[in-house]
């Protein structure tokens, strides 16, 4: 392990004018008892929608915030927090890439460095001893964000925090600067596989305030403005000695073998091996339980220099620019000046997508919501599921009872179309998925409504331009496709029909904005981007499966490709709504999308799964419906036949001009569909397996 002042000075070699340090203040607070802590706080000068991040220039300021804090005789105990709502997110995944491509050994500096400037909070420095430090996690804690705060002796959390975890996998990394080793001895070998194994691979599963607690990663949770003063006087109280944290014991036997074993099969069973990030997390929690902590933490710096030089990682950086850069710029969206404010919101049905729908709406708006159905009793239901959803975030201490009621006053049930939507700038439709259904709708609504209203469709699948074609005003109309669970799934795809407004487009995407969702721009086309590549997946799966591959061996081809496997998708969404996805692309593109009349069989028998109960076998009711041929392929050639199709359609999407860019599909399908990181969504994927140009004659990117 390099000592520190050699790092120091090679990191100098590694500075960039494009970084955006965080700064590490440090002053003096007096205490109730008197005693003085040193409060280190970190803040990067911007607001909370920019966190926190480490990269080299950031690293060298925190390490001269702990040295002076050490060097003070009058503070007796150091403290870490961040700015309002942030503690930090990890590290500053530009600046490491940056230093990998300017220096040979520059990411191994970066991985050393961080270690020696975190563990002065518990270690001290080379001139003076540790003092007791406590790490105050007043907000968003991700990557080294929580690391920085693990290396303190003691933690305290708000409890509204939204994001605590370490991600790193999802990343094409593993947690680089003392997560992996701490963690596991903190918590437990279990608990932190579930952090930084298991969430991970679940699409960034994050931690909120109360499971931080629960875990054992903090030793205590305080709420409201004054969470700072309450961690402060509670560190009075620990270093007074009226307070003693007691820590669970740590098995560091059989049980922690257990652990490992566990973690490593839902790996290998979520990544198909895949991800070499994965696999070597679990590496690294097997052996934090024989390692000392320096031995340990090298571990941790041989790991990340070994990632950075995997193809995931440069696949994993592509995703991360595309969710937290492209998405936040929509490629095509018009201007957002011609965007019409939105103050009430009318919804068209009210079953369980409207319901969810009018939640959204009315949560993130805050403005009044009208949802209208058949008759009284429907829509009153769906006001009454949105009512039940809000109790559950009061109950869970997530908002206040008055913030509970007034969004409940907001949203409102109606039969009569004009008392619904006579004032209403924006109707979104939620209805049956039949054409004749939402066109009869939005002629009804049109008759009533304002002739500057945005009509929005949810259609998952149906032609935008069909659905307008017969109202007086059709530029009104565009598609506003959202994935379910609304609340869970970031991606809302905004469909322009033939003749959709500029004024109508840009009310939908700052809307879109507004809601929160990552927004793709879409020309009108059969089933859009998600479901129209998950169609052709789907068929060829299907068909494969149809001619005698088992369902079994099928699912297993997928793992590490797709979130789930392809017959647990069906489970998920519903045999019904597959079959109506794949029935509309089959009527528009017959020769490419098999239509299987096994999943015609099973959704006529009203099944709602290709498995039994336990989700891994298949149900025997099913399989008697089931025919099938007498071809079966192994797992590596379903996979490849059906990567291939998806090159296939990929490649004909971007010549129809379905969207702009390669950049989009991914997008899409990392945010609509779960496609996983490390594989940079679905292109990079099929460029780095030369599938793409096997199959279409050139890469994607």
């Amino acid at each position: 392990m390099t000592d520190i002042d050699t790092l120091l000075s090679e990191v100098t070699r590694l500075f960039s004018d494009d970084e955006v340090v965080t700064e590490a203040h440090l002053r003096k607070v007096t205490l109730p008892s008197g005693r003085v802590l040193g409060l280190v706080t970190l803040d990067n000068g911007l607001d909370h929608t920019r966190p926190n991040t480490f990269g080299p220039k950031s690293l060298v300021e925190l390490n001269r915030a702990y040295d002076a804090a050490l060097a003070d005789d009058e503070i007796v105990a150091v403290a870490v927090t961040g700015k309002p709502f942030i503690l930090g997110a990890g590290a500053d995944l530009g600046a490491l890439q940056a230093a990998g491509a300017r220096h040979p050994g520059g990411i191994r500096t970066i991985a050393e460095l961080g270690h020696a400037v975190f563990r002065k909070l518990r270690d001290g420095n080379a001139t003076h001893p540790a003092k007791p430090s406590f790490g105050l996690i007043n907000g968003l804690a991700l990557g080294g964000g929580l690391e920085v705060a693990l290396h303190a002796d003691y933690r305290t959390v708000i409890d509204s925090v939204p994001a605590v975890g370490l991600p790193e996998v999802m990343l094409g990394l593993i947690p680089g600067w003392g997560g992996s080793y701490l963690l596991p001895h903190l918590i437990g070998p279990q608990r932190a596989a579930k952090v930084f194994v298991e969430n991970p691979l679940n699409q960034g599963k994050v931690l909120r305030g109360a499971e931080v607690l629960e875990l054992g990663i903090a030793d205590v949770g305080f709420g409201g403005a004054d969470y700072l003063e309450q961690s402060l006087a509670w560190a009075d109280r620990v270093l007074g000695g009226e307070v003693v944290v007691a820590r669970p014991e740590i098995d560091r036997g059989a049980g922690w073998d257990e652990a490992v074993k566990n973690a490593g099969f839902l790996a290998w069973a979520k990544t198909g091996d895949a991800s070499p990030a994965a696999k070597k997390a679990v590496e690294l929690l097997a052996g934090a339980r024989t390692a000392v902590r320096d031995a340990g933490f090298a571990a941790e710096d041989d790991a990340l220099e070994a990632m950075s030089r995997t193809p995931e990682l440069v696949a994993s950086l592509y995703s991360f620019d595309l969710v937290q850069k492209r998405a936040k710029r929509p490629a095509g969206a018009p201007d957002k000046a011609l965007a019409q404010p939105v103050t009430k919101v009318g919804i068209i049905g009210a079953g369980l997508m409207a319901s969810q729908l009018a939640l959204l709406f009315v949560q993130r708006l805050k403005a009044p919501v009208v949802m209208v159905d058949l008759d009284r009793e429907r829509a009153e239901r769906g006001v009454g599921y949105v009512h039940a959803e809000l109790d559950k975030r009061l109950a869970k201490g997530r908002s206040s009872q008055d913030a509970t009621n007034r969004l409940k006053a907001l949203v409102g049930a109606e039969v009569d179309y004009a008392a619904a939507f006579s004032d209403a700038d924006f109707v979104i439709e939620a209805v049956f998925e039949e054409l004749g259904v939402k066109k009869e709708v939005f002629a009804a609504a049109e008759k009533v409504a304002p002739a500057t209203a945005v009509f929005a469709t949810n259609t998952s699948s149906l032609s935008i331009t069909e659905m307008a074609a017969d109202l007086a005003h059709p530029e009104r109309v565009v598609g506003f496709h959202f994935f379910n669970p609304v609340a869970v799934m970031p991606l809302l795809e905004i469909i322009q029909g033939e003749r959709t407004s500029p004024a109508a487009l840009a009310t939908a995407f700052a809307t879109g904005k507004a809601l929160k969702k990552t927004t793709v721009l879409v020309q009108d086309s059969p089933s859009f981007i998600v479901n129209r590549l998950l169609g052709r997946f789907m068929g060829e799966v299907a068909r494969i499966a149809d001619q005698g591959t088992p369902i079994s061996v099928v699912d297993a081809a997928f793992a590490g490709v797709t979130p789930m496997p392809p017959y647990q998708l069906i489970a998920l969404v519903g045999p019904a709504i597959a079959l109506h996805n794949n029935e509309t692309l089959h009527a528009a593109f017959p020769e490419r999308f098999y239509l299987s009349s096994n999943l015609a069989r099973v959704v006529a028998a009203k099944k709602t799964s290709f498995y039994g109960p336990d989700g891994r076998t298949l149900d025997p009711e099913v399989e008697a419906l089931l025919e099938v041929g007498s071809t079966e392929l192994p797992a590596e050639q379903v996979r490849a036949q059906t990567l291939e199709a998806l090159a296939d359609e990929a490649r004909r999407m971007l010549d129809e001009g379905v969207v702009s860019a390669p950049e989009d599909l991914d997008l899409a399908m990392i945010t609509g569909a779960g496609f996983p990181f490390w594989n940079g969504g679905l292109t990079q994927l099929l460029d780095r397996e030369g599938i793409a140009e096997k199959v279409t004659g050139a890469r994607f990117h």
